[in-house]
C-alpha cells in the first residue's frame, strides 16, 4: 500500500493535484463571495437607517431571515429552489432551461448569509460615528455623497474591519458546505480521497492543515489592512 507521502503527493497514485485544485476552488469561492456580501451588507445597513419605514422593515426582515436560517439550508434553497424558479421563467418565455452551477449557488447562498451579518457590523460602525461628524461635513459645504465618501465611509471601514474580519474567517470555513452540492472544493476532494483510499485520518487531517494555513494567511492580510486603515492615527 502506498505510504502517506505518496498518497498526498503529485504522482500517479497521489491525490495532491485534485486536492490542490480543491484549494483553488475554496479560495476563489471565498474571494468571489466577499465583495458581493460586503456590498449587499453595506446597502442593507443604509436601508436600516433610512427614513422610509418600508425600506427599514424590508432590511430588518432580510437580516432576520438569513441570520436565522442555517447556511446549509440557505444553500439548498438557492441550489434547488432558485433553479426551479429559473426553469419556470425560461419555460414561460420559451427559452431553453439554464442550469445554476454549484459555484454560483454557493456564492449566492454564502453571500446572502454574509451580507445579513455584515449589515449589522456596518450598522454598529455607523452608529459609532458622532453626529457632529456629519454636521461638520455639511457645514463645510460637502454634499451628502461627498460627506459619505470623504468623512463617514473611511471611519465606518475602520470601525467595521474587526467584525468583518471575523465574518470572513467564518466565510472561509463555510465554503466547505458547497461540497454537498457537488462543487470540487477542498472538503469534497479530501473526502473523495479518504473514501477511495480508506485513509480518512490522513486526508481529513490534510484538510485541517489546509484550512488552518488559509486562516493564518488571511490573518496576516487582515492585519496589514488594519495597519493601513490606521495610518492617519499614527500621523496624528
Amino acid at each position: 500500500m502506498p505510504d502517506s507521502l505518496t498518497l498526498l503527493g503529485f504522482g500517479p497514485t497521489g491525490w495532491g493535484l485534485p486536492i490542490l485544485g480543491g484549494v483553488v476552488v475554496t479560495i476563489t469561492l471565498a474571494l468571489a463571495t466577499l465583495p458581493l456580501g460586503l456590498a449587499a451588507g453595506f446597502f442593507i445597513a443604509l436601508g436600516k437607517q433610512s427614513r422610509d419605514p418600508a425600506l427599514r422593515l424590508s432590511s430588518d426582515v432580510y437580516t432576520t431571515i438569513f441570520r436565522g436560517l442555517p447556511e446549509l439550508l440557505t444553500l439548498f434553497l438557492i441550489y434547488f429552489g432558485a433553479q426551479r424558479v429559473l426553469n419556470l421563467v425560461t419555460d414561460a418565455l420559451g427559452f431553453a432551461n439554464q442550469e445554476i452551477s454549484p459555484f454560483v449557488s454557493g456564492m449566492l447562498a454564502l453571500g446572502l448569509v454574509f451580507s445579513a451579518f455584515a449589515s449589522e457590523v456596518f450598522l454598529s460602525a455607523f452608529r459609532a460615528i458622532p453626529q457632529g461628524q456629519r454636521e461638520g461635513a455639511m457645514a463645510l459645504g460637502l454634499s451628502r455623497f461627498n460627506a459619505m465618501r470623504l468623512v463617514i465611509l473611511p471611519q465606518v471601514l475602520r470601525y467595521a474591519l474587526p467584525g468583518l474580519a471575523n465574518l470572513y474567517m467564518n466565510l472561509l470555513k463555510d465554503t466547505s458546505l458547497v461540497s454537498v452540492v457537488g462543487l470540487a472544493d477542498t472538503m469534497r476532494q479530501t473526502g473523495v480521497a479518504a473514501r477511495v483510499t480508506r485513509e480518512p485520518f490522513l486526508f481529513f487531517g490534510a484538510a485541517i492543515v489546509i484550512y488552518l494555513v488559509l486562516t493564518i494567511l488571511s490573518s496576516f492580510v487582515i492585519g496589514a489592512i488594519e495597519i493601513w486603515t490606521k495610518r492617519g492615527e499614527a500621523a496624528r
